[in-house]
């Protein structure tokens, strides 16, 4: 049956910020019950960047409690456990579907409303899919996406089944310079796609391009620039099978896995608040 509470805090999104977050509101002395985080994860917040490293390790695998937040910047470990103790609630597997911003309401998909005084978005992105963009044979199996724990789940599981297979990384940004990294590590046939003349190149010279991308081929990871991947092929399961390149090569591929940019999830709030660059648009204070 569907319910209603109320806070004073609600933080919508269980990412890193939200763990972040909860951190400072306990240092500010929030007052049990005053704080909310919905996130529709089943897990207490977690540092996101183990996902594409120590979590796809053969050996001695990166797990949780491991890296719950807030682990990476050296500080405490907050395990559920640790919310309770500072009474904030921890309000997980929920997703919210509707928010009014006037009534200061959530609505979850469960049904359930969620009242607050203050709301802290913190909702985050989601990766970009190459369905979105119509690419032909996008929805074959074992085309897979990296950003939440569920997402590498699902990477653990197609290693295992597709040992010393070949695997095919599409983007050369964090995600595919990582992924490519971890997949030659599983002992994978790895190729890395990207369109541009060098890898990280909103961050990278063409020379430290260089230096990386000569490290990654004498670690046996092939990189094929300039090109684009156009479509897929699939095997009589519906697995992919094969990458077609825009400029005619193809790739065979028991793996594909695909970091091409991540869009900010503003959905829940169109029309509400003011957007720019694709994001909601906020005021820096100075203090």
């Amino acid at each position: 049956m569907a319910g209603e509470k109320s806070f004073k805090y609600v933080i919508v999104g269980g990412g890193v910020s939200a763990g972040y977050a909860a951190r400072e509101f306990a240092k500010q002395g929030v007052q049990p019950g005053e704080l909310a985080i919905i996130s529709k994860e089943a897990v207490a917040p977690y540092e996101r960047p183990a996902l594409s490293k120590a979590y796809l390790f053969p050996e001695g695998a990166a797990r949780l409690p491991g890296f719950h937040v807030c682990v990476g910047s050296g500080g405490e470990k907050l395990l559920p456990e640790w919310y309770t103790e500072k009474g904030i609630e921890l309000i997980l597997n929920t997703e919210i579907v509707k928010a009014d911003l006037a009534s200061k309401s959530l609505t979850s998909a469960a049904g359930d409303t969620f009242k607050y005084q203050i709301l802290i978005i913190a909702t985050g992105s989601t990766v970009l899919k190459l369905t979105d963009f119509k690419v032909e044979g996008a929805d074959a199996k074992n085309i897979l996406y990296l950003r939440e724990i569920d997402d590498a789940d699902q990477l653990v599981e197609a290693i295992k089944a597709k040992k010393n297979g070949k695997a095919v990384v599409v983007g050369g940004g964090y995600i595919g310079l990582e992924l490519s990294a971890v997949l030659k590590i599983n002992n994978f046939d790895v190729k890395m796609v990207y369109p541009e003349p060098w890898c990280m190149p909103r961050l990278f010279t063409a020379d430290i391009a260089a230096f990386y991308e000569g490290y990654y081929e004498k670690k046996g990871v092939g990189i094929i620039k300039g090109t684009v991947a156009s479509g897929f092929t699939k095997n009589d399961n519906g697995e992919v099978k094969e990458v077609k390149l825009k400029d005619g090569r193809v790739l065979e591929a028991d793996i594909v896995v695909v970091g091409v940019g991540a869009r900010p999830l503003t959905n829940l709030f169109k029309g509400q608040v003011e957007e720019d660059k694709g994001g909601i648009k906020v005021r820096v204070r100075s203090f």
